[in-house]
């Protein structure tokens, strides 16, 4: 931004969405083997923005290419507890080839902003940047410190990311209490009168997990009783296919409860299907909040088509929800049988807290002003975040990226999906909310 820039009152809603396509046209697929480019040139864009505004950012590089990038703004009273806001700068990959634009063209077409990253979390990290760029220029500081943190690797753990910061460099985040970061906030439309803004306030646990079968190699033209594609096919058959029994949380009784009323009828979590079906493109999100989950992924056997192989694996997306990590074990182990041998390649805990104090008032003031048919409730979500790490330094984490979205927009759909996208108009609402939050937070 420039001096003229500045002086012509440039805010923070004019250059949200140049930073969100400038965000995502850098390149910065995360495919968990540091195959991909690497966050660092993403993390060097976020401190030259930062910096233009007078802040001193540090990058902080746990592998070669793998960056973060921190900075703490001094708030008008020191004393009070900080905040954290969090996002991450690593995106999934996407295939060109299946896409309407461009997944790294950060293209605007109909009203949106395209591109990988535009919902998983570009959007945020361009809120936040414009945010904190428009306070800074205008001279206007916020109540209390805050640090701001744009992670690698979120995508994959964020073991090189949140993970190696909270391990190797917890001084950055002396005195932080609260946090908010992605996945909450966005809107889902009852009617005109109401609209429910979900913040998140828990999130499920992981089991990333390795089958492995061992059994006898051989000819395949003789009759094999021991074949472990065969043994390990039926098991991961068993999995996909189990249902797990319902489990309602602290958080999703509060959210059914919520929801029950705004839709005048009261929610059987037992009896979910027709519910769902009235939730529209956040039926995904809820639907995998009601019982732990273990989806296979991929299979992986043989090296010739005559050859029966000694081995077979699979790789499951497990998650759990928070209190029933013990139970969802147990009922793998049970499913899956004793010919599988069961590991996990990456894992780590549920995280839930409460929907009360301070911080919550600020998001629900700040939602409601700037939309009169607003009410904030809490949610869990199904996936994980880098709030997982951040809970280990005794940081409270909510999700609260804040979104007003069109009815008909596939929200849940947009994760990790094709044809990602952003509403132009809810970027625009998202810093009008932050701005507000931060004055009451």
């Amino acid at each position: 931004m420039s001096e003229t820039d500045t002086a012509r009152g440039v805010t923070g809603e004019d250059e949200v969405v140049d930073l969100c396509r400038e965000l995502i046209q850098i390149d910065t697929s995360n495919y968990g083997d540091h195959s991909g480019p690497g966050e660092r040139k993403a993390a060097e864009y976020v401190a030259e923005k930062l910096a233009e505004v007078g802040l001193e950012p540090k990058i902080f590089e746990s592998h070669p290419g793998r960056a973060s990038t921190v900075a703490r703004i001094e708030g008008e009273d020191p004393s009070r507890p900080a905040l954290l806001i969090h996002g991450h700068t690593d995106v999934v990959p996407a295939n060109a080839d299946d896409w309407t634009h461009h997944p790294f063209s950060g293209e605007v077409a109909d009203g949106c902003v395209w591109g990988r990253g535009a919902v998983d979390m570009k959007d945020m990290d361009a809120m936040t940047l414009a945010v904190v760029r428009d306070r800074l220029r205008s001279g206007r500081r916020p109540p209390r410190d805050i640090v701001l943190a744009f992670l690698a690797d979120e995508e994959a753990g964020g073991t090189y990311g949140a993970r190696h910061l909270v391990d190797n460099h917890r001084d950055l985040f002396e005195g932080v209490t609260e946090a908010i970061s992605e996945v909450g906030g966005f809107s889902f439309t009852v009617s005109e009168q109401r609209r429910l803004y979900l913040i998140q306030t828990a999130e499920k646990g992981m089991h990333w997990m390795k089958l492995t079968v061992a059994g006898t190699a051989g000819h395949g033209s003789m009759i094999h009783r021991d074949n472990a594609i065969t043994e390990l096919s039926e098991a991961v058959a068993r999995l996909g296919r189990h249902k797990f029994p319902v489990r309602v949380t602290k958080t999703t009784r509060a959210f059914l409860d919520e929801l029950g009323d705004a839709l005048g009828t009261e929610l059987d979590p037992e009896n979910m299907e027709g519910t769902l079906a009235k939730l529209g493109g956040i039926a995904k999100l809820i639907g995998a909040t009601l019982s732990n989950t273990a989806n296979p992924t991929q299979l992986g056997a043989g090296y010739k088509v005559n050859v029966i192989p000694g081995e077979a694996t699979a790789h499951v997306d497990g998650r759990f929800l928070p209190g029933y990590e013990e139970e969802f074990l147990a009922d793998l182990d049970r499913i899956l049988g004793p010919k599988v041998r069961r590991e996990d390649v990456h894992s780590d805990k549920a995280v839930e807290t409460t929907f009360d104090g301070e911080l919550v008032a600020a998001m629900q003031s700040a939602l409601l002003a700037e939309d009169p048919a607003a009410k904030a409730i809490p949610y869990m979500l199904s996936g994980g975040t880098d709030a997982k790490s951040f809970d280990d330094l005794g940081i409270r984490g909510f999700g609260f990226a804040p979104l007003k979205l069109p009815p008909e927009l596939d929200f849940a759909g947009m994760f990790h999906g094709v044809d990602e996208r952003v509403p132009v108009d809810g970027l625009k609402f998202g810093v009008r909310v932050l701005d507000r939050f931060i004055d009451a937070s």
